[in-house]
């Protein structure tokens, strides 16, 4: 058999390859949805990746016989590493053929990358972002991921843990709740809601577009403070932030982006998203100008999920009703506008809190993914 030789990305013909190798993978694959290929080349170029801001990265192909047969990407993000007094080498963009040679190549590659740079562990996989399509999936085959959420062969798990990976944390969780016909629990909760609001010391609004820049500074401070408590927290920089809610600016309902208020003070968010994978599995990742029209049709059509990617209530008000308002509040809304279910990830099994709330409002994990460490 020829040697597997993993290279670095030169030129573009490599980076369009590199681009394209999932459709590689994924073919004939129904739960798939492919990234969009304009994002996706921007996520990786140094001039306008977010990523380069805060460290480094270098893009890798795996070749044999003078084919592709995997990707992978090592970075070091200084920035997050300095804060936490880390020395994580970032993982991700790991996709490759059903052959453990080839992942074990590769993922020796970017452990020399990371033993040259003195950093001490692989982490991930993460796609130069925290937030978008993390980690392996372990549970959940039987529907498409939602917005901002992946989906990987079975046997990635099995080649990272014999490689030597080992969680890095608490998996991370989707739970699915239905809207329409409305379940127990929810009534349950409808009611307690309505006590809740005679008392009128909590205040549920939507988001103001208008004042799209205090609306994300209300936002920032909200998620470094309501997510502190969990072990492998990342303080968000306002600018990352302000980068990964602005793209949702342009399709995101404001009545259904909700703030909770107390006197006057914001102490709750809770927004939700039409689950626009629905049409993007339909798109083919824009490859095309074809798809372009695909995606205009499908994105006509009313979405059956609206998927929920945060709730974030300071600690202080936490035994306060003020998630309860916000979680009645969002179904009232998302069954008025023709919603079937919601989706509501990711969070972590490592968070006290989500998934107790989760399940008294009748959710249930649908989805579970995996983020790895490796000591080096």
């Amino acid at each position: 058999m020829n040697a597997i030789q993993v290279r670095p990305i030169r030129t573009t013909k490599e980076r369009r390859c590199f681009l394209t190798f999932p459709w590689r993978i994924y073919r004939g694959d129904p739960l798939w949805v492919p990234p969009l290929l304009p994002e996706r080349a921007k996520v990786i170029d140094p001039k306008r990746g977010p990523f380069f801001q805060r460290g480094e990265a270098e893009f890798f192909i795996a070749w044999r016989n003078g084919q592709p047969v995997g990707t992978i990407c090592a970075g070091e993000d200084r920035v997050t590493n300095e804060q936490r007094n880390l020395r994580d080498c970032l993982l991700g963009f790991f996709e490759c053929i059903e052959d453990y040679e080839v992942a074990e190549a590769m993922l020796h590659h970017v452990r020399q990358w990371a033993v040259q740079r003195n950093l001490n562990a692989l982490y991930g996989p993460f796609n130069l972002d925290y937030e978008d399509s993390y980690g392996v999936l372990i549970e959940g085959r039987d529907r498409p991921p939602v917005l901002l959420c992946g989906h990987t062969p079975p046997y990635y798990q099995h080649f990272l843990e014999r490689y030597g990976f080992r969680p890095a944390r608490g998996d991370n969780l989707a739970y699915a709740i239905q809207a329409d016909p409305e379940p127990p629990a929810l009534q349950r909760l409808s009611r307690l809601a309505d006590k809740l609001r005679q008392r009128g010391h909590i205040t549920v609004r939507q988001a103001d577009f208008a004042r799209w820049d205090e609306e994300v500074e209300h936002v920032h401070r909200l998620i470094n403070a309501a997510l502190a408590h969990l072990p492998d927290f990342i303080p968000w920089q306002r600018e990352a932030l302000q980068a990964l809610m602005e793209p949702f600016r342009a399709f995101a309902d404001p009545e259904l982006i909700l703030f909770a208020e107390v006197d006057g003070k914001t102490v709750g968010w809770f927004p939700g998203i039409p689950n626009l994978n629905e049409a993007l599995i339909h798109a083919n990742g824009l490859r095309y100008p074809w798809d372009y029209l695909k995606l205009w049709w499908y994105t006509r059509h009313q979405p059956k999920c609206l998927t929920i990617k945060s709730v974030l209530v300071l600690p202080e008000y936490w035994d306060t009703g003020v998630s309860v308002l916000l979680f009645d509040e969002m179904v009232r809304r998302a069954r008025t506008k023709g919603f079937k279910w919601a989706d509501l990830s990711l969070t972590s099994d490592d968070n006290p809190r989500t998934p107790i709330l989760a399940k008294r409002m009748g959710a249930k994990i649908y989805k579970r993914y995996r983020v790895y460490r490796l000591w080096i």
